[in-house]
Formats: C-alpha cells, sequence, structure tokens
C-alpha cells in the first residue's frame, strides 16, 4: 500500500477524477488554508482564486475531501483546484436564525455518535444524530463512553436500541480499554469514521484510546455535573495504527436539522409504519377511528415522549423547508433586482 492509500485512496476515487492535478486529502483546515496529504508529502494549501470565485463557502473543501492540487515549484504547497465528488457527508443546520447548512463531515464510512454514561446521556439528541447519520450516506454506529463510571448500563441500553433500529451499540472505556478492540476492527482497511457528539463525552480521549497513543489534549470532567470542558476546537483526519482514519470534531452544543425528511423516515421507521397502517391515508392522528398511533400510545407499544420527539422534529422540518424557499425566493428576486439595475446603467442609444 502506498502512502495516499493509507488515507483511503483507491480506484474508486480514481475513477471520479476528472481534472489535471495531483490527488489528494484534506487532513486539517485552518482560516483557509487546507493541510493536504498527496502522493508526495504534506503540502499546505489553498484555494484557486478561480475556484474561490465561482464557488460558494459552503463548496469549499472540508476535512476528508479528496482535493485536486498543483504543487508550487520549489514549495510543499499547493493550490486546490477541484473537489472530488462526495461519498457522504454529514452536515446540520448552522446555529442561529439562519437557513445555512453547515457540513461536518465528508467521505466517512461510519459515524460514531458519542454519548456518555453520565448526565450527558441525552436519547432525544441520539434521535437527531441518527436522523441526519441515516441521510448522510454513512453508517451510524453508536458509542457509550465512561463505562467504567456507570454501575448499571443495562438501561441505557435498553433505551438506546428503543430508538437505534439496528443500528450497533458498543460501551467502552477510555480508561479500561473495555470495547476499543471492537471499534478498531471496524476501523481497518483505511476506513474512515468520523466522532460526533457534545462535548465533554470522551471523543479526545477515544481517539487517544484506539490510538495508543496521546494525539489529542483531552480535559478532565467536572465532578459537579459530569461534564467536560471543550477541548477540539478544529477537526482534523488522522491516521490510526490498525489502519483506519478518524475526524475529530468540536463538540456540539445543539444539533439543529436540515433538510433530512429521508432521516426521519429511517430513524422514526416504527412511527412511520405505524402511521401507514391508520385506517384512513389522511389520518391527523387525533379523535379519529381506527388510528393506530392513537391506539399504540394507548397500549404502550409507542412511548409518548418518542411520538413528541417526531411531531416536534417534523416541525422543525417543515420550518425548515419554508425558509428555503423564502431564502431562495429572496434569491431570485435579488438577482433579477441587479440585472435590471445593469440594464438600466445601460447609455440609450440615439436615433
Amino acid at each position: 500500500m502506498n502512502f495516499i492509500e493509507q488515507y483511503g485512496w483507491n480506484e474508486s476515487w480514481q475513477e471520479k477524477v476528472t481534472a489535471p492535478g495531483t490527488p489528494g486529502r484534506v487532513t486539517l483546515e485552518h482560516k483557509n488554508l487546507y493541510r493536504v496529504i498527496t502522493e508526495n508529502g504534506e503540502w499546505l494549501s489553498s484555494l484557486s482564486g478561480k475556484y474561490r470565485h465561482e464557488h460558494s463557502h459552503q463548496e469549499f473543501p472540508s476535512v476528508g475531501d479528496w482535493v485536486m492540487v498543483e504543487q508550487m515549484p520549489g514549495e510543499e504547497k499547493g493550490i486546490i483546484h477541484s473537489i472530488l465528488p462526495r461519498s457522504s457527508q454529514f452536515s446540520r443546520k448552522a446555529a442561529g436564525d439562519t437557513s445555512e447548512i453547515q457540513t461536518i463531515a465528508v467521505n466517512v464510512d461510519y459515524v460514531f455518535l458519542v454519548m456518555s454514561l453520565n448526565h450527558d446521556f441525552n436519547i432525544r439528541r441520539l434521535e437527531r444524530y441518527l436522523i441526519a447519520s441515516w441521510d448522510s450516506g454513512a453508517n451510524p454506529v453508536i458509542v457509550l463512553t465512561k463505562k467504567d463510571q456507570c454501575t448499571d448500563i443495562e438501561p441505557y441500553l435498553r433505551e438506546v436500541e428503543s430508538v437505534a433500529f439496528g443500528v450497533p451499540v458498543y460501551a467502552v472505556s477510555n480508561v479500561t480499554g473495555e470495547g476499543i478492540d471492537e471499534l478498531q476492527q471496524i476501523l481497518s482497511d483505511a476506513k474512515t469514521g468520523a466522532l460526533l457528539g457534545s462535548s465533554g463525552v470522551g471523543k479526545s480521549s477515544l481517539i487517544n484510546a484506539l490510538s495508543g497513543s496521546q494525539l489529542m489534549a483531552v480535559q478532565e470532567i467536572r465532578e459537579d455535573d459530569s461534564k467536560g470542558r471543550h477541548t477540539t476546537t478544529h477537526r482534523e483526519l488522522v491516521l490510526l495504527p490498525t489502519g483506519g482514519l478518524l475526524i475529530d470534531t468540536p463538540g456540539m452544543r445543539e444539533f439543529q436539522l436540515g433538510d433530512y425528511s429521508e432521516g426521519v423516515e429511517s430513524s422514526f421507521s416504527d412511527v412511520e409504519a405505524l402511521a401507514d397502517a391508520c385506517r384512513f391515508r389522511d389520518c391527523s392522528h387525533g379523535n379519529e377511528p381506527g388510528c393506530a398511533i392513537q391506539e399504540a400510545l394507548a397500549t404502550g407499544e409507542l412511548q409518548r415522549d418518542r411520538y413528541q420527539s417526531y411531531l416536534k422534529l417534523k416541525r422543525e422540518l417543515a420550518h425548515m423547508e419554508r425558509k428555503s424557499d423564502l431564502a431562495a425566493q429572496k434569491a431570485e428576486r435579488d438577482k433579477w433586482k441587479q440585472i435590471t439595475k445593469e440594464y438600466r446603467k445601460r447609455p440609450v442609444k440615439k436615433r
């Protein structure tokens, strides 16, 4: 295996190459500069002026992207001219009152959804992560950390399994090493994973445990609320001794959904199946006769908290769709205003 193949390069990526240059993978981004691994070593690279002019910021490279780079003569630096089509993309709506989508991780085979077995455990947050995971094109894996601090993990496992149908779940300890071997087996043969979770769940410690070295700085958790302070401030792709790769990401204090209607259907397949079983196709799941949702709520087959979470997420998606439509309409209006403005500036030809 040559140098670039260690970072996941293979025939499938080679087939996507349509532009000249040297292929490389982005391992770090910092203020519009990118650290890119190529077959000729590591180059600190920047975007070409043409690419920057023709693409929006949302289309700029992210950690994990494969790019085509031109080496600057005599320097270990490069210029990025294009990005290869992505195999997967995990994203969220940017924080605040905006419809902008923020890319978190790209070209990953596995999304490791990390929660700790303490006060950080939040099943509703996990539902959101699962929705985005199913929509990303990557395979979700749930990792429950700090097992050594939990006296009884069974209630946590039952709660996770009630919302994560068919998703593998691993309880691990970065201190004792329990469960680490299983994760290392997943990340082999240049497979790429991304660690996602809130601050203080032990993502950086998990990378250190998987690598067998102190690759990432870590901080102790607070004793009063079992939360750790935020450690990771950037995204970085690291090569593990087992032959896999991991992208560590900053902790997410909030996770707002983008356009993930398909992800909702996958993550809430139990609720969707019940809705399809209603007597009437246009059932509002209120007081209609033969409503399978209401019957499942009454018998306990469907937990009310889960159904309320489903409704809340559906409302968020509908709101995002309306905002996206309004943003698109405004962009179209602004475009035609600019065209009209430029037209009026033209000199009038005299007859």
